[in-house]
């Protein structure tokens, strides 16, 4: 099928008879056009108009060719520039190609070459614009890395992120489960030169190994049972950006040499294949494991974890983090939550031994929960209102304390005096009936009671 697109089109040519062709057979083929006798005049449309593709002669009086390319390049003009040159000129029909021209024709030339010579220009300037129209994208639905934390250990990895993210350099990112590790991976690549590339993560945990030798190095068809075409590994989609390699302790050990030799040249193999690939990708490596004794007992290679811990960043465990878990509860909730003081308490005394996660996922949960967007201590899970400290004093051995009793013991009347219509006892409670039920739950207050 024809490529039917119009091109917006200049042609600046002091030839006048050879311009006038040259202009009717674009025009003929329903490009807009427009044209110009000289540099100077070139520049004037260049003032009022933006053209895809311009062609200019080598030689003119006045501004040639090559110094008009000049111009348009240093005020930042993006346009597509076609050369015409005799064979006098072509040496510099070349250097103005290094200069960032896009072609160059000799004279004489059919006009149907010249045209699809100013094709394929516009195509590659859509290209570059397409291009730059995705970046835009990314760079715009790109999270924000949103690192919270005022205590003292956060602060300091805080700081080496912002010093370790600028060089190319691999990271070991160490840290309990749920402290948030690839959050910082994260915040790395966004603080480095790769930003606007791919940022890819593979958890070795999750995959068998013969799928994390796949998905890493990629594979050729046929190359074992179910690999029915060629696959790019991780590595490749990941060239020229960021690969973190979530995990990095359960990595197989007959794999490990595989990685180290990508580490150190950038060269790889697909399963199954001989070609040598290379790739320009900057590794960081995230585990909860003390990879240093991995070494020790020797299940992870020595080399290979010299390798990764060029730099190394220790997330701190979210009991270590003092004043932390107030301003994390306040950034996830946001100012259109309340949250009781008591369930407050109760979330900042927890030691959340599945640190930030943990705390995200009892938020969360304690929204659902949440009658008009006002959380309390019956909206948190109960292994965090357990360990809560109780003021006062136990009075039975429910656990209750001595306005839970009182609570308790309101209800029950409001009960007998609906005579167990909990829809009508919530309402004169003036609480939603979901919460009626989990207080009755907590309370333990069954039928026997108020009937």
């Amino acid at each position: 099928m024809a490529d039917t697109r119009s091109i917006d089109l200049l042609i600046v040519e002091d030839d006048d008879g050879f311009r006038e062709m040259a202009v009717e057979w674009m025009r003929r083929k329903g490009h807009r056009v427009e044209e110009a006798a000289n540099g100077q005049e070139a520049l004037k449309h260049y003032d009022r108009k933006h053209f895809q593709v311009a062609i200019f002669d080598m030689n003119m009086p006045g501004i040639s060719g090559l110094e008009l390319l000049q111009r348009l390049k240093s005020d930042g003009v993006d346009t597509e520039v076609i050369f015409l040159t005799g064979q006098a000129t072509v040496e510099n029909a070349v250097e103005a190609m290094k200069m960032g021209a896009r072609d160059y024709l000799t004279k004489p030339f059919p006009l149907s070459e010249l045209e699809h010579r100013c094709r394929m220009a516009q195509e590659h300037w859509l290209l570059q614009r397409e291009n730059q129209q995705l970046k835009a994208v990314i760079r715009r639905a790109r999270p924000d890395v949103a690192m919270i934390g005022e205590s003292r250990p956060m602060q300091d990895v805080l700081r080496l992120v912002e010093r370790v993210g600028p060089t190319d350099k691999a990271v070991l990112i160490q840290g309990e489960s749920g402290t948030g590790k690839e959050l910082v991976a994260r915040a790395i690549h966004q603080a480095s030169e790769r930003v606007d590339n791919p940022l890819v993560t593979i958890n070795c945990a999750a995959l068998p190994e013969q799928l994390v030798e796949s998905e890493l190095f990629g594979h050729e068809k046929g190359s074992f049972t179910g690999a029915t075409g060629t696959k790019n590994g991780l590595f490749e989609v990941a060239d020229g950006g960021t690969l973190l390699i979530d995990e990095i302790g359960e990595l197989p050990p007959g794999l490990q040499p595989k990685l180290l030799r990508v580490l150190e040249d950038g060269s790889l193999r697909r399963v199954g294949s001989h070609q040598e690939r290379r790739v320009d990708v900057r590794i960081l490596a995230a585990t909860n494991r003390d990879l240093s004794e991995e070494v020790n007992e020797g299940r992870f290679r020595e080399d290979l974890y010299y390798r990764i811990n060029v730099m190394s960043l220790v997330l701190p465990p979210l009991r270590d983090r003092d004043g932390d878990v107030d301003l994390l509860i306040d950034h996830y909730l946001g100012a259109d939550w309340e949250i009781e003081p008591d369930a407050r308490a109760a979330l900042v005394s927890y030691h959340w031994p599945g640190n930030v996660r943990q705390l995200i996922n009892a938020l969360e949960r304690a929204t659902i929960l949440a009658d008009d967007r006002h959380i309390t201590l019956d909206d948190l899970p109960h292994e965090v209102v357990d360990a809560a400290p109780h003021d006062g004093f136990s009075i039975d051995t429910s656990g209750v304390k001595r306005l839970d009793l009182i609570e308790r013991a309101h209800i029950i009347d409001v009960l007998h005096q609906e005579k167990g219509n909990k829809a009508q006892a919530a309402r004169t409670l003036g609480i939603h009936r979901r919460k009626l039920y989990r207080l009755l739950e907590r309370f333990e207050i069954d039928e026997s009671l108020y009937r």
